[in-house]
This record gives structure tokens, sequence and C-alpha cells, in this order.
């Protein structure tokens, strides 16, 4: 059967290519009766314009490209749905392009990234938005970095949640220092001053700011952080696990625990139960990202709420209005929020502290 294409609507129609066009694209105000005429012959031979085509045309091809360091990671797709969900309602594609190394190095992981790179400017997207990666790192290399300003000046480039050292891309990002703030602000104002943090790479700036916030409430409330309580190295819930049995392994344990992220938390969850010590009876824990799992363990996880569905949708909306050459802003900050549930308690001690929680 043939194809049927835009020429044979118009013919069949009794009007121009141009005229089909701006029924089908919606682009320019066309005579009722004729609008009518057109999208009955569009209808009866369920005519689909050829996507390459139009892209020729328009010089648009309705695809966003959107790097993730690790589509595995529970923080990632909640993000991903926000951004989706608002992308399609704006006309474009999400083309996914994730750059997990399943050697576990981080330098294979930024050669994938520079892989899509290429892949991205070979499929003509229209935008990219780039969510982790070399953009969380604190001190990116030359090369790293000159690649990210060369692509900027051929496309519309987003930051998701970190930045690039030297330069004013523009971002959507959440204050993970303020999070981290709110979270130990919590433990103190429980009563705990025995607290430890654990989790994260120090080579990278999400967790440096969730560090920072940890020391600035701490050294407003008079404490100061043991060493030995503080452990990093890893984001996973394996890590979470070993940075336990590190803890145990010390003459004292700490009474609360603020986990780098969500998933360091069910590690340290899991290997206390496994150790007899009680959470939150025994041991408060709060965790970071309130990813799915959160409400769902048990305890349920008291944690910080980067708002990722939110961001994702504010992501959408400011990558198109650069795409149109709106005037957006260069950086907007999301307040992240305490989501209080059972995995953190009172000490039986008074508190004198004029933070108040609702």
């Amino acid at each position: 059967m043939k194809r049927v294409t835009v020429y044979d609507i118009a013919k069949e129609a009794s009007v121009s290519v141009a005229t089909v066009s701006r029924v089908l694209n919606n682009t320019a105000p066309v005579r009722q009766a004729t609008k009518d005429r057109v999208q009955a012959l569009i209808d009866k031979y369920q005519f689909q314009p050829n996507a390459l085509a139009r892209s020729l045309y328009k010089k648009e091809t309705g695809m966003l490209g959107v790097i993730i360091p690790d589509i595995t990671n529970p923080f990632f797709p909640t993000l991903l749905a926000g951004l989706d969900q608002r992308a399609r309602q704006l006309g474009y594609t999400i083309f996914l392009c994730d750059t997990v190394s399943t050697e576990g190095e981080y330098e294979d992981q930024y050669l994938r990234e520079s892989e899509y790179l290429n892949l991205l400017m070979e499929k003509r997207v229209d935008g990219m938005i780039w969510i982790g990666g070399r953009i969380n790192l604190a001190h990116p290399s030359e090369d790293l970095v000159k690649e990210m300003i060369d692509v900027s000046k051929r496309v519309p480039l987003l930051l998701v949640n970190g930045q690039v050292p030297g330069t004013d891309m523009h971002r959507v990002y959440v204050d993970e220092r303020e999070g981290a703030q709110l979270a130990t602000q919590y433990l103190i104002h429980l009563g705990h001053r025995e607290i430890a943090f654990v989790g994260g790479y120090v080579h990278m700036t999400n967790t440096l700011e969730r560090l920072q916030g940890f020391n600035e409430a701490m050294r407003d409330n008079g404490l100061t952080p043991r060493k030995e309580w503080m452990l990093n190295g890893d984001f996973s819930v394996e890590s979470g696990k070993r940075y336990f049995n590190r803890l145990l392994s010390l003459p004292k344990l700490p009474t609360a625990i603020f986990c780098a992220n969500d998933l360091v938390a069910v590690g340290v969850m899991k290997a206390a139960h496994k150790a007899g010590i009680r959470v939150p009876e025994d041991l408060s824990l709060i965790g970071f990202d309130d990813i799915p799992y959160a409400a769902n363990s048990i305890p349920e996880l008291t944690t910080v709420s980067l708002k990722c569905y939110d961001v994702g949708r504010i992501a959408a909306d400011q990558i198109c209005g650069m795409m149109n050459g709106e005037l957006v802003s260069k950086a907007i900050k999301v307040k992240p929020e305490l989501v209080i549930r059972e995995s953190a308690t009172p000490l039986n001690i008074v508190v004198d502290n004029a933070y108040k929680f609702e």
C-alpha cells in the first residue's frame, strides 16, 4: 500500500501543502471549513508526518538529551518522571543517556559522558540536561570543563544539582547545605549531641555541601564532630553496612547518625538490626534524598527531601525556555524539606533550643 504523504493530503483537499502543515502543527489560523476538510483526510488515512523531514525543515528534532550517572539509583527515576512528564506536555521527547561504569571506575564514567555528548550532537537534540557525574566534581579537570563549555556554545545546556567551576551555566539545584542543616538541627533538637556523619565522596560537591551543613549546625550548637565518627567513601547500601560496623568497633557508639543519602541509611539500618541495635530506640537515624524506599522501610526513614519530581518539572520548563530564546533565570534554587517519620526519636534529656519543628 502506498504511503500517504502531505502532498497527497493537500491534493485531495484542494489546498496547499503549507495549509496542511498549518493544520498539523497549529502554527497559523486556517478557515474552519478548510481545517475540518484537511483534518478529515488526516484521520481517514491515519496520516503521520515524517519526523525526520519535519526536523530538517524546522531545524528542530523535538528531542532533549538527558545525561545521568546511574539509572539504578532510586534518586533519579523520580526526577526523570517529573522531567519527562513536563517535557512531553511541552512537545519534547527524552533521549536518556546512562553513564554508569560497569567497572565502577569514574574515569570510565567521564569517558562515557563524552561519548554520549558526541552522540547527542549527532542526533541534533534541541537541548541537553545534565544530572550528576562530572558536574558534581569539586575540582574537574580542564578537559572536562572545556568540553562542557564547547557544548554549551552549540546547544542549550542545563545543569541539575551541580555546577561547573569557573562558568556561569544555567542550572536548577536544591540547597543541600540547608538540607543537611535541617537534618542535623533536628537531631540536636531531639537531644542528641553525639552524632556521626557517614557516606558520600569528599571529592564531590554534593557531599561537601552536606558536610558543610552538618558541621555548621553542630558548631552553631557548641558541638564538635568526632573525627572517628566521620566516615565517607560511597553512597551505597553496602557502604552503609561497612560504616556502621566500623562505628560498632569503636569504644563508643554515637546516639544518632546522619547519612549522606538514603541508601547509606538503609545499609546502616540493616547492619544495626543484625547487631541487635534497635532503630530508633537505641540509635536515631536520618537519611537524605527521600527516595521511595524511605517511606517503606521499617521503621520509616526520617530524611531530607530534595523535591526530585518538582526539580524535574522545573528543569523541563527551564530548558524549553532556553531553547525558545526566552530570558530565563541563570540559577533556580529549590528549598529542601525535612520529612519526619519514625527513625529518629528524642533522648531523655531536656533540650534548651529555640529551633522549632512542625
